[in-house]
């Protein structure tokens, strides 16, 4: 058990590892000492060392010094899961810059209000993203595209040493590699998570935020040195770049990538790489349950099952107990504003306590409060208040929004669960209208904007609707002016505005108004009365690119 004590920390006194790397550098720097010939990533048939990728980022970081990125500034990243993502990660974090991760089923308006709101410096993505990079973003001579003679140039020479002293004086490409001076309350990166406003928020991942999560996963899972794993939720969410990505990193282990996921892909994968763990949402194991040859696979190494994002139905954790023996299936439950885990069940209680989301980590601190603000018994339910040194210190540029969620040291969840007299963390309900769609989170005031800006549509109001593989499907409703809306022109109004996850899978048209109460408010409980009478949607196996 790790020593803690209390610090303080953006106003807030919060339990802390006194042992600990002084930031983000400082840990990865320890693996690559320490791992310089273990295999740091596998994507496809490129394998590279801790030294290799060593190499890359620091001559990646000192190429980017040359042409401008200092530390504070921001650089965002749109790629997919592949070996140039990670080499970006490390090289940007070196520079003490502040990683943007784009998620790469955003589209161009997404990415506007992103790059409008972070204003990054610089954006590193792949060449299919190159007509939803927004014409008003980084500068032309600051977008690198991944797989061209000048993105390999970046990686293959480091900028010359006299350059460097041209461009800042005292800054050699040595003392480059060495990383920046970097305080470990220093922002690490921005995540964007969406809002009950519509508008998403960027969530400022603190050095020290990203340190604990990594040790909160190692410890809580008893990870350890020679751990093989597969990257195959979106490493831009908090939950691959925090829950996989770095961790794994940290811990000096093989990072095995698989950019779309397919059951049977990940399954070979996992059998061929002799994986020890696999961070996934419920759909992902629930896919795999569909594939006819599920025994034949002899996954006798993979110690560690986590998933989040989403319940996991007890028959899934049952039927995959049954099938891997050794697995251990471990709920976590987390967000952006926790930097991933706030939860984490204990390995080996994943069935006794199948519906928990688990304990809170070792330095969180997690409280059931009501209405006016005060504490709860144990058993209990209420809104869960979470605090830790995994906590976000605020928005980005959001002072209202920062105001409003981080109350007294602790960040207001707006989900309602309890804490029975073990430990255990139970959610009860939701974020209020929130959809979970296979655990990505859709915010129905986002999609409503992008529908009520189609000409001819008045009114618009998104429900989840119950999906037997998916958890969640959006249901759209639309008061039209006329006929010249339909559901195609809809499709397609929504296709170039939005990620396909957040594509209304029913869309109801009609002249009518919305139902609303006396104060003018949609009942949204009246259109959910109303979609459980109507003809179920088909099941649909999610393609390649909607299950990653």
């Amino acid at each position: 058990m790790r020593e803690k004590r209390k610090e303080l920390h953006w106003g807030r006194v919060i339990d802390c590892y006194v042992e600990r790397p002084a930031d983000v550098n400082d840990m990865l720097n320890r693996s690559f000492e320490r791992s310089p010939e273990v295999t740091a990533i596998v994507d496809g048939d490129r394998r590279i060392s801790y030294r290799e990728l060593d190499r890359m980022a620091s001559n990646l970081a000192a190429n980017l010094f040359a042409r401008g990125v200092r530390k504070g500034e921001r650089v965002a990243v749109m790629l997919v899961n592949q070996m140039e993502t990670i080499v970006a990660v490390v090289a940007i974090s070196r520079l003490g810059a502040i990683l943007i991760p784009v998620g790469s089923r955003l589209r161009k308006p997404e990415i506007s209000w992103v790059f409008e709101d972070a204003a990054p410096i610089a954006v590193i993505h792949g060449p299919a993203f190159i007509a939803e990079i927004p014409d008003d973003g980084p500068a032309r001579d600051m977008r690198f595209v991944v797989g061209t003679p000048g993105w390999d140039a970046l990686l293959d020479a480091a900028m010359p040493r006299d350059q460097a002293n041209e461009r800042d004086g005292a800054t050699d490409v040595a003392n480059l590699a060495a990383g920046a001076d970097i305080g470990e309350d220093d922002i690490y990166g921005i995540l964007y998570t969406s809002g009950t406003t519509g508008l998403p928020k960027g969530a400022m991942l603190a050095h020290l935020n990203v340190v604990h999560s990594c040790l909160h996963w190692e410890d809580a899972h008893a990870l350890v040195r020679g751990e093989r794993t597969v990257l195959c939720v979106p490493w831009s969410h908090v939950s691959g770049l925090c829950g996989v990505v770095l961790p794994f990193l940290h811990l000096g282990a093989t990072l095995i990538l698989l950019n779309h996921f397919k059951a049977s892909a990940f399954l070979r994968l996992a059998w061929d790489e002799k994986i020890t763990h696999a961070l996934m949402v419920p759909a992902m194991y629930g896919l795999c349950l569909l594939e006819p040859h599920l025994s034949s696979y002899a996954l006798d190494d993979w110690r560690i099952g986590a998933y989040g994002g989403a319940s996991m139905p007890i028959p899934t954790i049952e039927r995959f107990a049954q099938e891997f023996p050794a697995l251990m299936m471990c709920n976590a439950y987390g967000a952006t504003e926790t930097t991933s885990p706030a939860t984490i069940m204990p390995p080996g209680d994943g069935i006794a306590h199948a519906e928990s989301i688990g304990k809170a980590v070792e330095c969180g601190d997690v409280r059931v409060m009501d209405e006016s603000g005060c504490e709860l018994p144990r058993g209990e339910e209420g809104e869960l208040w979470i605090a830790g040194p995994m906590i976000v210190p605020g928005y980005w540029r959001n002072e209202a929004a920062t105001a409003s969620s981080f109350v007294g040291g602790y960040w207001k969840s707006g989900d309602i669960g309890a804490v029975d007299a073990g430990g255990y963390v139970r959610i009860a309900d939701r974020k209020k209208d929130m959809i979970n769609r296979g655990g990505f989170k859709v915010y129905p005031a986002e999609v409503e904007s992008v529908l009520t800006g189609l000409p001819g549509v008045i009114e618009a109001a998104v429900i989840g609707e119950a999906d037997s593989l998916m958890g969640e499907s959006v249901a759209a409703f639309l008061s039209v002016k006329d006929e010249s809306v339909d559901q195609q022109a809809v499709r397609e109004w929504c296709a170039t505005r939005m990620a396909d996850y957040k594509l209304p899978a029913r869309i109801v048209i009609g002249n009518a108004p919305l139902p609303r109460n006396a104060n003018g408010k949609i009942q949204k409980a009246d259109l959910r009365a109303l979609v459980k009478t109507l003809p179920p949607l088909p099941v649909r196996i999610p393609s390649p690119s909607s299950a990653s």
